[in-house]
C-alpha cells in the first residue's frame, strides 16, 4: 500500500469517526447558536439605553443608601434617645433608601436580561472562572514540590478543548454519501435527513430534540435511526407524523412509517420509496408457489396449508385476487378438498369444477351440516397420542373458505316461517355450525378460512364472530378503511406495533401476522384472475356419503351425478333418501326425519320438491304416499 491509499483510508477512517460523533453534538452546537442569536437579537441600542439608564439609577441608589447610613450614624451621635425625632427620620430615610436600591437592583436585573453579554463573553467569563485558579494551582504545586504539576491546568484547558470541539463538530457538515442508485427523490430525501438540516430546521417544526442518523438506502427504501432527548419517546415522536412529513418535504402519498427503535429513547423512520418486490413476477400460480414476497425483505412469503385464517379487505383491494392462490393449493393434492360457501355467488362459480360449492340457504345448512358430521366422525378415529387425524385420498383434509362472511352471519339470521308441518327451517344453525368447525375441527383436518370486506363484530351487520375470531392462527389483510378495522384484524396493540392495514395500498398489498414474532412488513401477493381458476384442471369434489364402507369412509366423485334410481346405493341424494323412506312406510316428516337422519328443514324442502314432480302425494289425513301407493 503507497503512501496515496494510506492517507486514503485514514481521512476515510477519520471522516467517518467524524460522522458518527456529528450527530451527537448538533443538538449542542444548534443550542449554542439558538442561545447565541437570541442574545444577538436582544443587544439593541433601545435596550442598551434602558441597561444604561438602570445602571445610573441603581448606582445613585447606592450612593443615597451610603448617606442614609452616615446620617443614621450621625444622628445617633448627636442623640442619646432612641426614640428622639433625629433617630427616627434617619431611620425612615434609611428604610426608603434601602428599598430604593432594591427596587433598582431589580430593574437593573431585568435590564441585563434585555440586553444580556454576548454568549462568547459569558463562555470566556466562565472559562476563566477555572483556567485562572486552575493556572495558579499547578503553578503553586510545582513551587511547592519543584515537580512541574499540570493536572489542575490540564483539566481546566480539556473542557475549554471540549466546549470548542463540541461546537466544532456540532456544527459540522456530515459528509453523506448519497448512493449513486438512489432516485432524485431519494436524494432529496436523504439530505434533508442528514443530522445538520434536520437540527437547524426541527425547531420551526415543533421536532426540537430529535436528532435523526444519516438515511440508509434498503431495498424497500430509505431508514434513518432518530436519536430522541428526555422529552420525547417513540409514541410521542409518532404523533408529529404530518410535522415530520412536512420537514422533510415528503409525497403525501409515500408511506411513512414511524417505530420503536432499538432503545427506549430511539425511533425509527421509513419512507417507502421502493419496494424489494419490484421486478418480481406473481401473476398466476403453480403448486409450491409462495402466496407473496414480502416488499421489505425481498423473501417469499408462504402460508401453510392446515391453519385457520382470517382474510380482510375492503372492496377493491384485491382480497379475491390475493386469496385465489390459496384455495387453488388447498384443492390441487389428492388429499385436500376444497369447501366454497359464497352467498354472493361470484367466487362460487369459478371453483364449480374443483370445489364443494354452496350458494342458497338450504345449501350452506347442508354443507355445515355434512361438515359437523363428518368432524364427529373424524373425532372419533383419531387413534390414542395423536393430535390430529392423519390425512390420507380417503380423509382429506378439507379446507372450507366462507367468502364473504358478512353475508353468512346474515344468511344465518333469517327466519324462515312455518310450514304445514311445523316450524320453519332453523337457519341459525349455519353460524352454530362454523362456530363448532372452527373450535373443534382442526384435528379432524377441517380448516376454516374466513374471509370479509367488513372487520367488525358488532353492529348490526357484522362481517366477523367472535367466537370464530377467538380461534384465528393466521391473520391476514389488504387495505382496511380505519384503524379501528386494523384492530380488530390484528389485535389491540395493531397501532401500537405497525399493523396499520389502514394505510396499505391498494390493491395487491397485504399484511400477514402469522404469530408473535411477525414483522408487520407489507406483502405484495399473487395475482389470480378468474380465468385462470377457470383454466385449472378439474379435481375431486367432497360430499358426504349416506352409506359408507368401512374401508372408505369419504364418497368423493368428479362431479354430483344425480341418482337414476332411489335404490342406487352409497351415491343417494337427499331427495332419493326421502323418497325412499316414504316407499319403506315413513309418513310425516318427523318419521321421515328419524329414518333419514336429516334435518328437518331439509326433509320439508325435499318433500315440496317430490310433491311438485308427483313422485309424493298427500292424502286428506296429511300422510305421505308416493306416487304409486297414492294411485
Amino acid at each position: 500500500m503507497d503512501w496515496k491509499q494510506a492517507w486514503s483510508t485514514t481521512t476515510t477512517t477519520t471522516n467517518g469517526a467524524l460522522d458518527a460523533l456529528t450527530p451527537m453534538c448538533a443538538p449542542f452546537a444548534a443550542r449554542w447558536d439558538r442561545e447565541a442569536e437570541r442574545r444577538t437579537q436582544l443587544r439593541t441600542p433601545e435596550n442598551l439605553k434602558v441597561l444604561m439608564k438602570a445602571q445610573r439609577q441603581h448606582i445613585a441608589a447606592q450612593s443615597n443608601l451610603r448617606l442614609a447610613k452616615s446620617l443614621r450614624e450621625k444622628a445617633r451621635a448627636s442623640s442619646t434617645g432612641p426614640l428622639s425625632k433625629e433617630r427616627r427620620a434617619a431611620r425612615a430615610a434609611l428604610r426608603a433608601t434601602r428599598a430604593d436600591v432594591k427596587a433598582t437592583g431589580t430593574g437593573l436585573k431585568a435590564a441585563r436580561q434585555d440586553y444580556p453579554a454576548t454568549l462568547r463573553a459569558r463562555a470566556v467569563q466562565t472559562h476563566a472562572a477555572h483556567a485562572v485558579p486552575g493556572g495558579v494551582a499547578s503553578w503553586l504545586m510545582t513551587e511547592a514540590t519543584h515537580t512541574l504539576t499540570v493536572w489542575p491546568a490540564s483539566v481546566s484547558a480539556g473542557l475549554i478543548g471540549l466546549n470548542v470541539a463540541g461546537l466544532w463538530l456540532g456544527r459540522r457538515q456530515s459528509s453523506v454519501r448519497l448512493d449513486d442508485g438512489m432516485s432524485a427523490e431519494e436524494q432529496r430525501l436523504a439530505a434533508r435527513l442528514d443530522p445538520s438540516f434536520w437540527v437547524q430546521n426541527a425547531d420551526a417544526r415543533g421536532l426540537a430534540g430529535t436528532v435523526p442518523t444519516p438515511a440508509k438506502l434498503t431495498p424497500a427504501g430509505l431508514i434513518s435511526h432518530v436519536r430522541l432527548d428526555g422529552r420525547w419517546t417513540p409514541k410521542t415522536f409518532r404523533a408529529k407524523a404530518d410535522e415530520i412529513r412536512a420537514l422533510l418535504g415528503a409525497r403525501t402519498d409515500l408511506r411513512m412509517e414511524i417505530t420503536s427503535g432499538s432503545h427506549g429513547d430511539r425511533a425509527t423512520i421509513t419512507l417507502r420509496t421502493r419496494s424489494a418486490a419490484d421486478g418480481i413476477d406473481l401473476s398466476g400460480w403453480a403448486p409450491g408457489a409462495p402466496w407473496g414476497v414480502d416488499t421489505v425483505t425481498g423473501e417469499s412469503v408462504f402460508v401453510p396449508l392446515g391453519r385457520r385464517m382470517l382474510i380482510a379487505g375492503t372492496s377493491g383491494a384485491g382480497k379475491s385476487w390475493s386469496t385465489r392462490a390459496l384455495l387453488a393449493e388447498a384443492s390441487e393434492s389428492v388429499d385436500h378438498r376444497l369447501v366454497v360457501i359464497d352467498p354472493k355467488r361470484v367466487e362460487a362459480l369459478n371453483w364449480e369444477h374443483r370445489a364443494r360449492t354452496a350458494v342458497r340457504r338450504d345449501d350452506v345448512l347442508d354443507v355445515t351440516d355434512e361438515l359437523v358430521e363428518e368432524m364427529q366422525e373424524r373425532l372419533e378415529e383419531i387413534p390414542r397420542g395423536s393430535d390430529v387425524i392423519a390425512i390420507s385420498a380417503n380423509r382429506p383434509r378439507i379446507t372450507v373458505f366462507v367468502d364473504e362472511g358478512a353475508e353468512v352471519i346474515s344468511m344465518a339470521k333469517f327466519k324462515a316461517p312455518r310450514t304445514e308441518d311445523g316450524p320453519g327451517t332453523d337457519y341459525a344453525r349455519i353460524m352454530e355450525n362454523l362456530r363448532t368447525i372452527a373450535r373443534m375441527a382442526r384435528a379432524a383436518e377441517i380448516i376454516l378460512i374466513w374471509a370479509t370486506q367488513k372487520p367488525t363484530m358488532d353492529g348490526k351487520s357484522p362481517g366477523l364472530d367472535p367466537q370464530i375470531s377467538a380461534q384465528i392462527t393466521y391473520r391476514a389483510s389488504l387495505a382496511l378503511s380505519t384503524s379501528s378495522e386494523s384492530r380488530v384484524v390484528f389485535g389491540e396493540d395493531a397501532t401500537e406495533d405497525g399493523w396499520h392495514a389502514h394505510k396499505l395500498p391498494m390493491p395487491g398489498v397485504a399484511m400477514l401476522r402469522s404469530g408473535p414474532k411477525a414483522k408487520p412488513n407489507p406483502v405484495k401477493t399473487r395475482a389470480f384472475s378468474p380465468a385462470d381458476v377457470i383454466a385449472l384442471p378439474d379435481r375431486p369434489i367432497w360430499k358426504r356419503a349416506t352409506a359408507r364402507p368401512a374401508a372408505s369412509p369419504l364418497h368423493l366423485v368428479k362431479e354430483a351425478a344425480p341418482s337414476a334410481a332411489p335404490e342406487s346405493a352409497g351415491a343417494a341424494t337427499n331427495r332419493d333418501r326421502v323418497l325412499r323412506a316414504v316407499r319403506d312406510g315413513a309418513r310425516t316428516l318427523r318419521d321421515i326425519t328419524d329414518t333419514t337422519g336429516i334435518n328437518k328443514g331439509t326433509v320439508s324442502r325435499e318433500i315440496k320438491a317430490l310433491t311438485a314432480t308427483g313422485d309424493l302425494r298427500r292424502t286428506d289425513d296429511g300422510m305421505l304416499h308416493t306416487g304409486q301407493q297414492a294411485a
